[in-house]
């Protein structure tokens, strides 16, 4: 029997890779990685590529960071993972301190792995504490629009992304999604101080479940999967104060924008609101471990503290839950955010991106409704091949050149490490515009 002829050819035959259709990787290969470092993850034959997308948004430090590196291995000496439950330690409760110091009101923190996980908690402590308070008629969702909030099925049932969702649609709990929603380009446009033109038709909407509603989910100011599409602040503080004024808990789902990369700590700091569920990940660790985290506050804690068999209890549990080696990293990351002024840097190098995607529209005529959000700008290509994929095709070309895109759909999107230097911006400038001249 033949051997497999490279490392390639091993993966094809037994990999399924994650969120692709398998069928395109016959011509498009996998990429081997040998190693990663800043702003670059290195590939076979010296090629180096610029990590564009942070790692599906997670490398908020870059790769291979130098700090983070030391915290592991100074709590790797110490113990790797030790179960929560009836435990604790010097590392957890830090971590925990530094996140409740991120809120004025949020002062109790829930561990679990990915950030689908900590979205299904959420999700689950909402309804349980109606349970408990016997108000058994709350029992749906609202989210918005183009919203996404991960893959598991309750995840899936608050997220309005078809090729996501489609398939299990019998399965998944009842949502009302919201629309439309006051998109705009920056926060400079008139409708992120006012959305008035939307908002009463919103609320009449909003009102018919204002008494069968437990709680309301969004992905605060910019929406990840559905486009890197954003929103209105003044949109995000009308929905605290209709959620206040109906019992409704508010989850925000900072798990792609949390931790700096808005420009803000929290992308609900641009509203001045707080929710009652806030739920982070990816870059809480930099990427470097799974980690995710639901913060909530006293009150909502106070309902479920009780004697174990009054069934108060909230049973809920992860195997790494508050891992030791995730959570020391943390904690160096949320130092390193604070003392390198990264949230400010967000949107320095967020208003530079902006300028070069501008100059990109220009030169290619292939760009439109560019728009930017701290450290993250978006555009979609403009062309009229309904038959053909033009975000893979640029992908693809961009690979070849040099950068490591992956657009979402036919939106083309830069969300790079917050660290990335000005050089290899212009960089990843100069090969994204050539990527789309070479696809039209």
């Amino acid at each position: 029997m033949m051997q497999p002829s490279s490392l390639i050819d091993r993966d094809l035959k037994h990999i399924w890779h994650p969120c692709s259709q398998m069928k395109d990787y016959e011509i498009f290969r996998p990429l081997e990685v040998i190693a990663a470092k800043g702003s670059y993850i290195e590939l076979q034959h010296g090629k180096k590529i610029i990590d564009a997308i942070s790692s599906w948004w997670c490398k908020s430090l870059g790769h291979n960071h130098p700090r983070l590196k030391h915290a592991l291995v100074q709590q790797m000496e110490k113990f790797e993972h030790v179960i929560l439950a009836n435990t604790t330690n010097e590392t957890i409760v830090r971590l925990s301190e530094r996140l409740c110091r991120l809120t004025k009101s949020l002062n109790k923190v829930f561990y679990a792995s990915e950030g689908s996980s900590a979205i299904e908690i959420a999700m689950k402590m909402s309804l349980h504490a109606r349970y408990i308070q016997g108000d058994h008629k709350r029992n749906i969702f609202i989210a918005l629009e183009n919203g996404y909030h991960g893959e598991t099925l309750g995840a899936l049932s608050i997220s309005d992304i078809g090729i996501y969702r489609s398939p299990y649609t019998a399965t998944l709990l009842e949502t009302y999604f919201i629309s439309p929603i006051p998109y705009v380009h920056s926060m400079h446009d008139d409708l992120w101080r006012n959305c008035d033109a939307y908002w009463e038709k919103i609320e009449k909407k909003l009102d018919a479940y204002a008494q069968t509603t437990t709680a309301v989910i969004v992905e605060p100011i910019v929406q990840g999967a559905g486009g890197m599409k954003l929103y209105s602040q003044d949109f995000l503080k009308r929905l605290r104060v209709w959620a206040d004024h109906h019992n409704v808990h508010l989850i925000a789902d900072e798990i792609m924008t949390g931790i700096g990369r808005t420009g803000k700590m929290l992308a609900c700091d641009h509203a001045g609101i707080e929710p009652d569920f806030l739920c982070l990940s990816k870059g809480l660790t930099s990427g470097w471990l799974p980690l995710s985290a639901v913060l909530t506050k006293q009150s909502l804690f106070d309902l479920f503290y009780d004697d174990y068999e009054t069934g108060k209890s909230f049973l809920h549990s992860h195997t790494y839950s508050g891992n030791a080696l995730a959570a020391s990293i943390a904690v160096e990351v949320l130092n390193i955010v604070e003392e390198e002024h990264l949230c400010l840097r967000a949107e320095e190098i967020g208003l530079l991106m902006y300028e070069y995607l501008k100059e990109i529209a220009r030169e290619t005529n292939k760009l439109k409704n560019i728009r930017q959000m701290g450290a993250i700008v978006a555009a979609e290509l403009v062309g009229n091949q309904p038959n053909r994929r033009l975000g893979y095709d640029v992908y693809r070309k961009a690979v070849e050149l040099g950068a490591l895109l992956r657009p979402l759909g036919n939106t083309i999107y830069w969300l790079p490490p917050l660290t990335i230097d000005l050089a290899t911006l212009h960089e990843l400038k100069s090969m994204t515009e050539v990527a789309i001249q070479s696809v039209f």
